[in-house]
Parts: C-alpha cells; structure tokens; sequence
C-alpha cells in the first residue's frame, strides 16, 4: 500500500486497532471452503466443521447457504463472517472459488484489507488463483499464503515457492516449513517462532501438538521426527534460510512480499497458525478512498459502503440484505445515517452480524466490521450511508459480461413477475440484465455460463417462476459516453444495437469486435468502456 496508509497515522481505537478484515481466495478445489470452516471452529463459532465432500446433513458447511451451492459443494456467493479470535476481532468474508463468479470475487476484495491466498499444494498457482492475485495487487492488499492438502502428494516445497515467486512476481517468505509429504507428512516447523508442530491424523477437528524448541540442533526434536525426515529438513531449512527472504512486516504490509504456511485444513493442521499469523501480522482496518477524500478508520462519524446485495438468505422473509463495510467510526444500532444517493435519511433499527447463514442482530459494529442492513430494494452496490457528509466511495467495479442470452418466462402471463426478478438480480450484481430500445423481453449478461444455471434456479425457487434462456445474437456489452448530440446520433442511427442497464444507463450490444471499431472509427467523441464504476 502507499506509505502514507501506513505510516505516520495515529494509534487507532482499540476496538479498531484489534479488528482484521480479510477474504480467502483461491482456484475451485484448493480447499478454501474447509480452510473456512476451521477458522470458525478455532474461533469457537461452530463446534464441528461440516464437510463439503460428507454425505447428508454433514455436508450443509456454516459458509454456503444456497442451495445450490450445498448441493454442488461449491461456493457461489461471497458470505461475511464475524468472530472472536484470541484478542482479536475476525471479519472473515469467503469468497465464490468458481471463476464463473469473478465479479463477486473482485467486489469483496473492495471491502476487505487483506487476503488468504490458498493454494494446493500438488497443483500449485492455478489460473484463477493468478486472477484474484492481479486484483489483489491493483488494490495493494497484503496476502497471506496458504499451502493445503500437504496429507496428500505435494510438490517439491522449493517448486512450489518459485512458482508463486516467477508467476506473481511477488517475494515469498517461509513461516513454516513441511516436515514430509503425503503419507509421510508429519507435521512443520514453525520458522517465526522455532516451534514443532505435529499433526493429529486421528481427530481432524483437533489442534495440534505443539513442542517448544530452541533450533533445529535441539536434541528433542529426534523424539518427534523420524531421522531420514530431520536431515532433509535441517538441510532444506537451512537452504531457505540462505536463498529465501526472511519476514518483513512492512514489506508484507505494502503488498511486496507473501508469508507462506504449509498444513492441511481437512486435518485441521496449519490453520491455527495462519490465523495467529493474519492477527500477529495482519492490517488494521485501513483508510477507504471515496471521491471527495480518504476516510480514515479513526474518525468518529460513521461512515460506510454497499458492497454486495444478497436477496432471500432467508427463504421465509423475502428479505434483501445490503453488505456494507464500515469506513470509519463506531455505529450503534438505531442510528439514523444519510442514504447519499437519494440524500434520505434511513433508520438502521435491525443491523445484522453474520456467521454465514445465522444472523444476531447487532448492537454496536466499528471501522472494519461487516454489518447487514435488511432492506426492501433501497440499497444497491456502490452506495454510500454516512452521518450527513456526502460522500462517493470509489474502486467497486462492474464488468462487462462475457455471456449474453435472451430470456423467457414459462408462463407469458409471468413477465411482470420476471422483470422483478431479473431487476432484483440486477440490483444484487448476479447478473447484468440489458433492455433492448427495439423489441420486448430482456437480454441477460453473465462472466460464466454456470451463473445462467443458477439464476435459472433462484428464480423459480425464489419467484416459482420457471424460465428459460436463449441464444443471443449479441456477445459482449460496452457501456458507452459522450457529448449529448453525438449520443443522440449514435443512438438514433443503431437503434438495434441500444439498451439500458437497471440504472438506466445507455449500453451498446455488439456481435463482433468489429462494431466496436466502427463506432470508435465514426463517433470518435463518444467513450466506449467494459467496465462501470459502481459509484452512486
């Protein structure tokens, strides 16, 4: 991050200073889903993790509460988590693992100051993993790195530390070092703080053993490790310590420089000290950029962003929850803030903490927190809540979808009910939902053609309302710009071609690149773009 987010600032509110607010982010399968479930376990919020792979009522993880993604084991929306770790307050947000779901991906990372990169340890940086990364360091975010499923044949350690370097670009720094692999995997050695740890492969929700040395010369590491497994790990530690840099805060800090943590988060092993690491090592709620200024956490007005829209956690309640991250100050349930958008005042009476799909409601939150605010349709992302100041936050991006499809509803009689839904799903960022200047109906816009599945899903378990989506002949969407008059001409002579998103903006639909060059060639003043801010 820029020096001046973490130097010469003043100490913060202890309430703040002990908060840390961070996303796990990985390639589909890399485990983050389990890694997840641990940190709850460990922060005492859940008394036995719930397995993606177990069968039946094991299978429902704290994390994924659609039902889609407990049927399929995968995560498809971002969820926010809050708990006590030791001292410190975790707000945990867990992220879609399936690139299908990127843009959700990329929105969380606004709202969070740093991230858990986990990687597995037999396939190494994996192409969403470089993805996520990219956007990590656009935003400067410091990243924390975990290697799983070291119980199962991994990579060389040293292969799998040049790849994060050469791929990413970034240093990496050993926190523990692996003693083993696969069957063999014993356990790791704790480098920050020369310590053993030993893994428990007969209760994978126990902690495990920890033995307290001084060096690897101390005699009493021969009682744990088995002599061929320390020699090579006395010879790797000791070349790593030559070759590989050692850990600096600052340069973690600034985002140039990754600690490393090898375990096995189905084993619970590894993951107490990755969560010691992100709460020893990890940043303090962080200024947030807004169009007018930087909001430091500090300051005693509340200020605060929408992130992500959710409708209907709560199949009984068709209820809309608004994910906002606290900027700045301390909020208290009641308060009256401004809506910037419409500059009306809005009552915060049943503010919500998460862990995942239960809710308490919340009577204080500070800078870094996570709060839900169930709403009726009111609060889209991007938008602003502060005690009167008006503020625009920046940097919450929407992306061009990559997918376009036409969409009907089973039952004609149904379309009023189908634009509701589509609307909502707008709202929520789901989908980018397209009305054509010409014709009826809507064209819908996706990263993923996964996200078509589950819209399809939510929308007749949510609505009772069957669809179906159809072939397009358009491919892409750009956003488009410009002076009034040449607008209006633009749009004048590509009628076919125009439509509004749910803000009502003008979007131009195109077939082949080659509409886009012709309208860059004949309305040079016009700006085509891919991607909208979502700055309200």
């Amino acid at each position: 991050m820029p020096d001046t987010l973490h130097s010469n600032r003043p100490a913060l509110p202890p309430e703040i200073a002990r908060r840390r607010t961070f996303a796990i982010i990985s390639h589909p399968d890399a485990g983050k889903t389990t890694l997840t479930e641990k940190f709850l376990l460990f922060g005492g919020a859940i008394q036995m993790a719930g397995q993606v792979r177990a069968k039946g009522e094991a299978r429902r993880t704290r994390s994924d509460f659609m039902k889609m993604e407990q049927e399929r084991g995968i995560s498809v929306s971002a969820s926010a988590m809050s708990f006590d770790f030791r001292h410190y307050r975790f707000n945990l947000v867990d992220t879609p693992g399936h690139s299908d779901f990127s843009e959700d991906t990329y929105r969380t990372l606004t709202a969070v100051d740093a991230a858990i990169m986990v990687i597995d340890g037999a396939k190494g940086v994996e192409s969403q993993t470089r993805k996520l990364f990219e956007v990590c360091r656009l935003r400067d975010l410091p990243i924390l790195t975990f290697c799983n499923k070291m119980d199962r044949e991994s990579r060389d350690t040293f292969e799998i530390i040049d790849e994060i370097q050469e791929n990413l670009a970034i240093d990496v720094a050993p926190a523990s070092w692996p003693i083993g692999m696969g069957r063999e995997f014993i356990g790791a050695y704790d480098l920050l703080h020369d310590r053993l740890e030993i893994m428990d492969r007969a209760d994978r929700n126990k902690v495990a053993e920890t033995v307290q040395i001084t060096g690897l010369d101390d005699p009493k590491l021969a009682d744990h490790v088995p002599p061929e497994l320390l020699k090579k790990l006395r010879e790797e530690v000791e070349m790593a310590r030559e070759l590989l840099p050692a850990f600096d805060r600052q340069s973690f800090l600034e985002g140039h420089m990754t600690p490393i943590w090898f375990g096995s988060a189905i084993n619970s092993f590894g993951v107490r000290e990755l969560m010691d690491g992100m709460g020893e090592y990890g940043p303090e709620p962080q200024p947030q950029r807004a169009a007018e200024r930087v909001i430091a956490p500090e300051e005693t007005a509340v200020t605060g962003f929408v992130f992500k829209v959710q409708a209907n956690m709560d199949p009984k309640h068709r209820d809309r929850v608004a994910f906002v991250r606290l900027a700045s100050g301390h909020f208290e349930r009641g308060m009256k803030l401004t809506h910037v958008r419409t500059g009306k005042p809005m009552a915060v009476s049943n503010p919500v903490l998460f862990l995942a799909a239960d809710r308490e409601l919340a009577e204080e939150a500070w800078a870094g927190d996570i709060i839900g605010i169930p709403n009726h349709g009111q609060l889209r992302i991007g938008d602003a809540l502060t005690e009167g100041e008006k503020l625009r936050f920046t940097g919450i991006p929407s992306f061009a979808p990559e997918l376009l499809q036409g969409v009907r509803a089973g039952d004609p009689m149904k379309a009023k009910h189908l634009e509701k839904a589509l609307m909502q799903f707008a709202e929520e960022g789901a989908a980018k939902v397209f009305k054509p200047m010409i014709g009826s109906g809507f064209i819908v816009g996706v990263v993923g053609a996964l996200q078509f599945e589950v819209l399809a899903s939510r929308i007749e378990q949510e609505y009772s309302l069957p669809v179906r989506f159809e072939g397009s002949q358009f491919t892409s969407a750009r956003w488009v710009a410009g002076p009034k008059a040449e607008l209006d001409r633009f749009i004048n002579v590509n009628k076919g071609h125009i439509a509004t998103d749910h803000d009502g903006d003008i979007v131009y639909l195109t077939r082949l690149q080659w509409d886009i060059d012709r309208i860059q060639r004949d309305y040079p003043e016009l700006k085509l773009t891919a991607t909208k801010e979502m700055m309200v």
